[in-house]
């Protein structure tokens, strides 16, 4: 069989979603390549900083692993703005989205948190609210994710920190990407992530 014969998904047989299922096991095998992509083309995204988007995201995960984070909250770092071109007003969204499958939950919610969380540094500029994070003040991981942004995100500007290429976080990135996707050991207990 090269491609299922059902034009609506009620009317699959077994055997076309089985053979569905080896495609998009062996299509999913190339996930960390494909990051490892969308990672590289922000070097040519959004301008008027003085590093590139890569650079950021590079220089976020050094901050992590220089700070002795773990795999998953170094991975975090590194992936944290993944969703900048396709996602511009939800992009940490998006950036979870991807890494959730792979990382504990506190992770995950950071990431998705960190966009709001990071106004505390600029919204003032807009006439808007900085401390609007506070409205998780009693979620368990809030501090995580003040402490995410304060040493990690928003200090991950600066061309004069050393950072290393992409291909000293890639045998990591593929290490959590080999995880059983959803794997409740790795993922732990979630939290509601707009809770």
């Amino acid at each position: 069989m090269e491609q299922v014969a059902f034009r609506q998904m009620k009317d699959g047989t077994q055997e076309e979603y089985v053979f569905l299922e080896r495609l998009e096991d062996e299509f999913n095998q190339g996930l960390v390549d494909r990051l490892l992509r969308a990672l590289r083309h922000l070097d040519n995204s959004l301008s008027g900083y003085q590093v590139s988007r890569l650079e950021h995201s590079l220089q976020s995960a050094a901050r992590a692993e220089a700070d002795g984070a773990d795999e998953d909250m170094i991975i975090g770092a590194l992936l944290h703005d993944l969703g900048d071109e396709l996602a511009p007003y939800n992009h940490s969204q998006l950036a979870a989205a991807i890494i959730r499958p792979y990382v504990r939950g506190e992770v995950t919610w950071v990431v998705h948190h960190h966009g709001l969380f990071q106004k505390f540094y600029y919204a003032h500029h807009f006439g808007d609210d900085p401390n609007e994070r506070d409205r998780y003040r009693d979620h368990p991981w809030y501090q995580s994710c003040v402490d995410f942004c304060e040493r990690y995100d928003q200090a991950a500007f600066d061309p004069d920190y050393p950072t290393p290429p992409l291909e000293h976080f890639e045998p990591m990135l593929r290490r959590v990407f080999s995880r059983t996707p959803f794997d409740p050991a790795v993922i732990g207990e979630e939290h509601p992530l707009e809770r």
